[in-house]
């Protein structure tokens, strides 16, 4: 993998481990962007093939680069280890959903008109992460589960979706 390859600690935000990146190193994969800054990452050589992300800018040239549980399980890694980390913009990178939107989601979301309109507005990346969770749930009764609480929350009400809390 072309790009760059730094040592850095893994730490938490929230809930969240993450890598911190220089707007140094930032730089150096991409001149000038202030925006979420698509990346192909591996922890340690892992996963392969890289997986794909968006750092986010943290307002002073930097990025967090949020690390999946997938990406910490296929590396061995978690957080407070120093891990050696390879970085390559993405030049690939296409907002919007990658995975298709399963049917019975779909259909949940059209009997829906205040969690289908919360839907549409919800910006591309969300959409995205929303459909790989979706996407990668194996049986019918987590499917069910999973789309009576994104329903739930897309039309308003207050819960944890997502390991995030919505409309509170």
């Amino acid at each position: 993998m072309t790009g760059i390859t730094f040592s850095a600690p893994i730490t938490i935000r929230g809930i969240n481990p993450y890598v911190l990146v220089s707007g140094e190193l930032a730089t150096q994969l991409k001149e000038q962007w202030r925006k979420p800054l698509p990346v192909l990452v591996q922890v340690n050589g892992k996963p392969e093939p890289p997986w794909r992300i968006n750092m986010m800018p943290v307002g002073d040239g930097s990025f967090y680069l949020y690390l999946h549980a997938d990406v910490l399980n296929a590396s061995g890694t978690g957080v407070g280890d120093v891990v050696q980390v390879a970085l390559q913009f993405d030049a690939a990178y296409t907002p919007g959903p990658v995975d298709p939107m399963p049917d019975w989601f779909r259909v949940a979301l059209e009997q829906n008109p205040a969690a289908s309109q919360r839907w549409a507005a919800l910006i591309p990346s969300l959409q995205k992460e929303i459909l790989r969770y979706l996407a990668r749930l194996k049986s019918a009764e987590a499917q069910a589960r999973n789309t009576k609480l994104a329903i739930y929350v897309l039309a308003g009400g207050k819960a944890r979706f997502l390991a995030r809390s919505w409309n509170e």
